[in-house]
């Protein structure tokens, strides 16, 4: 594997973690893809440092389980906001 895919998948493991961040999150910030960010973190980071690994992927199941209600909340802000209601 090249050195700078292992650096980016450390990298991307410590700001998930640092940052709780999503996948969506680190993608944007890393510039890549969602699929990357999981093979990243599921697969690489596995090879490279499995407790940072583990780490990385307790936060991502996390924000997982709780998607269902940033999303809701999401869609009741854009509702309000829409109808003028604060």
């Amino acid at each position: 594997m090249k050195d700078y895919i292992e650096e980016r998948a450390v990298n991307i493991a410590n700001y998930i973690i640092e940052n709780n961040a999503t996948v969506r999150q680190t993608a944007k910030k890393f510039g890549i893809s969602k699929s990357t960010v999981h093979k990243d973190v599921a697969e690489r980071l596995l090879h490279i440092n499995p407790s940072l690994a583990k780490q990385a992927r307790r936060v991502l199941d996390v924000n997982k389980s709780e998607r269902h209600i940033r999303g809701g909340l999401a869609t009741r802000e854009k509702y309000l906001h829409q109808h003028g209601r604060a």
